[in-house]
C-alpha cells in the first residue's frame, strides 16, 4: 500500500523534528516547506499529496493567502490549519475557506495522529463502523418482521431499514451488505403484504380502530392545527417516502423546527386518484362517488381524474371545521407553475391554511420510465433519493419556503403515497377496459396469479366504488408488477427496476406526515 503524503508548510520547520520523526514510523510520507509560495508550487507539481498542514503566521504569503491560493486548483485537498492565534475572526475566516481541521501550537503528535485518522481513514472507519452495526441489527430486525408486528411496529422496522439504507449511503459501505440489506428489506415486505390482506378489510369496515389513514389525515394532522395565531401552509409532495422526506430535513430544518414526525397509512390503490381525493374530501372513494358523483371519475372514464380537490377541501373543512377559514390551495405541476407558487408565496401569509401541492417528485419517478437520461440519473433507490435532495435544493419550492420563513409559520409536511422499485412481473389477462396501471387493476372477469395479489370481488368492502357489476380489484404484492402475455419481454425489460405505486408495500403505504415551525 502506497504511503499517505503530507505536505507540511511552516517557516520553523526546523523546530517540528519531533513531529516528523513521529510521522514517519506511523508509516506516514511528509514534504517539508518553509513558505507559501513553496507550498503552492509543490501542489501545482505533484498530484499526489494527501493532505496539507499550513502555519497560518508564515512570513510573506500568510497561511489564509495559501489556503485560498490552493482551494483555486485544488479544492477537495484537505488542509489542516496549525496556529498559535485562537483569534475568532482567524477561525471564522479559515473555516469559511473550508479547512478540514485546525490545531493550535505547540502541536501535539497524538493530536496530529487523529486529524490524521479523521481526515484520511473517515470513510473507511465509517464504513466499518457501519458495516459491523448493521451485522449486529441483522438478526434483531429479522426477529421483529417475522414475529407478528402490529400496525406501529411496522413504522418502525420500516424506518429503522431506511435507517440503514441511508447509513450504507452515506458511509460507502461494501456493495455487499447493501444487497444483503435489500433482501431484508424485501423479506419485510413479503410479511408486510401479507400482514394487508389479513387486516385491511377489516380497518375499512371498523376505522375507529384502524391506523390512521388518508381519509383522516386531515381531521388528525392538519385541522387541530390550524389557527388565527399563525398562519398554516401544509405541502403535500406526491409521492414522497420516508426514505425521501430524511434527505430533505437537513435542508429544511436550517430554518424550521421538527415538531412531530408522524405517519398514516395510504389507501389502496396507493395512487394519486383514490388516495389524494381521500385526503382532500375526509371521504373514502366510494363515498366521494356518492356523496359528490359529478367530481369523481372512475378509471374506465375520460376525464381528469383530481380536478376537484380544492372543490373536496373546501366541503371537508365546512362539514369537519364548522368555521370560517381563509384557504388557498395551489397545485404545481410544472417549472412555470413553479415560479408562480414563488411570485405568490407572500399571499400564503395570509391565510389561515394554504394548501400546496407538489407534483415533482410524481413527474420524476413516471419520467424515469420514460426517459432513458432519467434511468440513468436515477439507477437505484440510492441516486433516487439522491437526485430527490438535488431536485429540492435548487426549487422554486425550496425558494417559496425560504420566504415564508422570514415570517413565522407552521408548516406541515406529506404525501399521498409512495413508490416501490418493481422487480418481478406477474401475469394479468382482462379486456379492453382493465386499467393499465402496472401495480392494480379494475377490470372485469380478471384473470391473475392469485399468490401475487389482493384481491376484492366487492370494492365497497375497501371503500371503493364499483364501476361495473362485476368490477374486480387486484392489488400487487412486494416488488411485482402487472404485465400481459402480448409483448411480454418487451414490457418486462421496460419497466423492470422502475418506481411505481398503487399497491403493497411498506414504501408505498407508509406515509410521512411531519408537523414544523419556523425557528
Amino acid at each position: 500500500m502506497e504511503r499517505i503524503k503530507i505536505l507540511w508548510a511552516d517557516d520553523e520547520i526546523d523546530l517540528l523534528k519531533p513531529q516528523l520523526l513521529f510521522l514517519d514510523k506511523k508509516g506516514y510520507e511528509v514534504v517539508t516547506v518553509s513558505n507559501g509560495y513553496d507550498a503552492l508550487e509543490e501542489c501545482e507539481e505533484t498530484n499526489d499529496i494527501d493532505v496539507v498542514f499550513l502555519d497560518e503566521s508564515m512570513p510573506g504569503m500568510t497561511g489564509l493567502e495559501t489556503l485560498a491560493k490552493i482551494k483555486v486548483n485544488n479544492p477537495h485537498l484537505p488542509v489542516v490549519m496549525i496556529t498559535k492565534n485562537e483569534a475568532e475572526n482567524v477561525m471564522e475566516e479559515a473555516l469559511g475557506s473550508q479547512i478540514s481541521d485546525y490545531l493550535i501550537k505547540p502541536v501535539n503528535p497524538n493530536q496530529i495522529l487523529l486529524t490524521l485518522k479523521k481526515i484520511i481513514d473517515k470513510k473507511s472507519l465509517v464504513a466499518e463502523k457501519t458495516t459491523s452495526g448493521y451485522q449486529q441489527e441483522f438478526r434483531q430486525i429479522l426477529m421483529r418482521i417475522n414475529d407478528g408486528p402490529n400496525v406501529e411496529e411496522w413504522v418502525d422496522i420500516y424506518k429503522n431499514i431506511i435507517n440503514w439504507e441511508l447509513k450504507l449511503d452515506e458511509s460507502s459501505a461494501t456493495n455487499d451488505m447493501a444487497d444483503i440489506l435489500s433482501m431484508q428489506k424485501s423479506e419485510a415486505n413479503g410479511e408486510f403484504s401479507k400482514y394487508i390482506v389479513k387486516r385491511y378489510a377489516d380497518w375499512m369496515a371498523d376505522q375507529d380502530n384502524a391506523p390512521l389513514m388518508s381519509n383522516n389525515l386531515m381531521r388528525k394532522k392538519v385541522f387541530p392545527h390550524v389557527s388565527d395565531d399563525v398562519p398554516t401552509v401544509m405541502l403535500l409532495l406526491d409521492n414522497l417516502r420516508f426514505d425521501q422526506w430524511k434527505m430533505i430535513e437537513p435542508i429544511l430544518t436550517e430554518l424550521f423546527r421538527v415538531e412531530e414526525e408522524d405517519f398514516f397509512y395510504s389507501i389502496l390503490p396507493t395512487t394519486t386518484q383514490y388516495s389524494r381525493n381521500a385526503i382532500f374530501s375526509g371521504l373514502m372513494p366510494a363515498d366521494i362517488n356518492k356523496r359528490f358523483p359529478d367530481w369523481w371519475v372512475n378509471d374506465n372514464e375520460e376525464g381528469g381524474k383530481n380536478l376537484h380537490e380544492k372543490d373536496l377541501l373546501k366541503e371537508q373543512i365546512k362539514r369537519v371545521m364548522r368555521k370560517e377559514v381563509k384557504m388557498d390551495y395551489f397545485k404545481v405541476t410544472s417549472v412555470y407553475k413553479g415560479k408562480q407558487l414563488l411570485d405568490n408565496a407572500l399571499n400564503f401569509l395570509n391565510n389561515d391554511l394554504s394548501v400546496i401541492v407538489y407534483n415533482f417528485i410524481d413527474m420524476l419517478s413516471h419520467a424515469r420510465t420514460e426517459m432513458e437520461v432519467l434511468k440513468e440519473l436515477a439507477g437505484d433507490e440510492t441516486a433516487y433519493r439522491s437526485l430527490t435532495k438535488s431536485w429540492f435544493e435548487h426549487s422554486p419550492l425550496w425558494a417559496t419556503l425560504q420566504r415564508l420563513a422570514e415570517r413565522d409559520i407552521r408548516l406541515i409536511v406529506t404525501t399521498d403515497h409512495g413508490t416501490i422499485r418493481v422487480k418481478t412481473p406477474s401475469k394479468v389477462v382482462g379486456d379492453r377496459e382493465t386499467t393499465t396501471n402496472l401495480r392494480y387493476k379494475v377490470g372485469r372477469n380478471l384473470q391473475y396469479e392469485r399468490r401475487d395479489v389482493l384481491e376484492t370481488r366487492d370494492p365497497h368492502k375497501f371503500g371503493l366504488p364499483k364501476p361495473n357489476v362485476s368490477s374486480t380489484f387486484i392489488f400487487a404484492k412486494e416488488d411485482k408488477y402487472f404485465l400481459y402475455p402480448n409483448n411480454y419481454t418487451h414490457y418486462n425489460n421496460y419497466y423492470r427496476n422502475t418506481f411505481q405505486h398503487g399497491g403493497i408495500s411498506l414504501e408505498e403505504m407508509i406515509c410521512p406526515v411531519i408537523r414544523l415551525r419556523t425557528k
